[in-house]
């Protein structure tokens, strides 16, 4: 159930309450724990909490925030959308309520919600980043096409339990071993990167880690960072032999940038990619369909977020 936020009697005094958008669906997130976020918040100041009724619900919130402060507490589905919404007049905070909740991780934020309600509000300080976008869609930390993709795909495919959660780490770990051994291993080219070659997989990080495997941290693109631009991981092909080093590679958090058969750009401000077939896209974790071409761009210092 919707709570729509009522005016708050701190509005006649002049100041605007912040806004807290939960999103009930979220694997963590359960009504004592949206309370219990609550309470911590609103030792910062007055605050107004609405919860999503629907995807793109976020989006909306976010737009219609104003100059309100934000806060999300939800998964990185939610927290992407409503960085699509938010228009960057002032700053928005991101509370881990999903499985992974990878953006509040890189912002050094816990990974328990209440504990990380509790920093936020008694911090005060904010950091300039910048996001990606991709054909036009915004993203916090992470985009591919390819088999990234396709493994984001088949989780959806397998629907949410009765609460709503969608499964966790371990079932994206199964999903991508499962498509693996059904391609043996072998993943040809697939799209050409404009200016750089032909590539079998396309990983574009907006930070690092790239993503994580329960509290194992993925490194995907050792060097991209928040303030910076977007980096390049494409392997150009990948075979049996092959694919234990592409693995290490992500682990250790580094030889991605030698080998010879990785594409590999750092702090790049637009990437080019047509695919030779309609091949998934997802961004921060969200299947966004198949395309044919996906334009990545560097939306540099582009919001305000609120850190421990």
């Amino acid at each position: 159930m919707v709570r729509r936020a009522e005016p708050h009697p701190a509005i006649l005094g002049g100041v605007r309450p912040a806004l807290l958008i939960v999103n009930p669906r979220a694997t963590r997130v359960t009504p004592a724990v949206a309370e219990a976020v609550a309470r911590e918040l609103r030792a910062r100041g007055p605050l107004d909490v609405v919860e999503t009724a629907a995807p793109g619900h976020a989006t909306e919130l976010a737009a219609a925030a104003g100059e309100r402060e934000v806060f999300v507490l939800s998964g990185d589905g939610g927290f992407n959308e409503a960085l699509n919404g938010f228009a960057g007049r002032t700053a928005i905070g991101f509370l881990p309520g999903g499985g992974t909740s990878v953006l509040p991780r890189l912002l050094g934020l816990p990974r328990d919600p209440l504990a990380a309600a509790r920093a936020l509000a008694r911090s005060g300080r904010t950091r300039r980043i910048s996001l990606g976008r991709v054909n036009g869609r915004r993203f916090a930390f992470a985009a591919s096409l390819g088999l990234d993709a396709e493994v984001v795909r088949t989780i959806d495919e397998q629907g949410r339990s009765p609460e709503g959660r969608r499964p966790g780490d371990l079932a994206f770990g199964l999903a991508f071993g499962r498509i693996l051994r059904e391609r043996r291993v072998r993943l040809d080219p697939i799209a050409e990167v404009a200016g750089r070659g032909r590539v079998a997989w396309v990983l574009v990080a907006n930070g690092n880690p790239y993503t994580y495997a329960g509290r194992l941290p993925l490194r995907v693109a050792p060097e991209a960072r928040l303030e910076a631009g977007l980096d390049l991981v494409a392997p150009r092909k990948i075979r049996p032999l092959s694919a234990p080093r592409l693995a290490v590679y992500a682990l250790l958090g580094r030889g991605q940038r030698r080998a010879r058969d990785v594409l590999y750009g750092h702090d790049l401000d637009r990437i080019e990619v047509r695919c030779d077939r309609p091949t998934a896209l997802q961004a921060d974790g969200e299947d966004l369909g198949d395309v044919t071409e996906a334009l990545l761009e560097a939306e540099r210092d582009a919001v305000s977020v609120l850190v421990p």
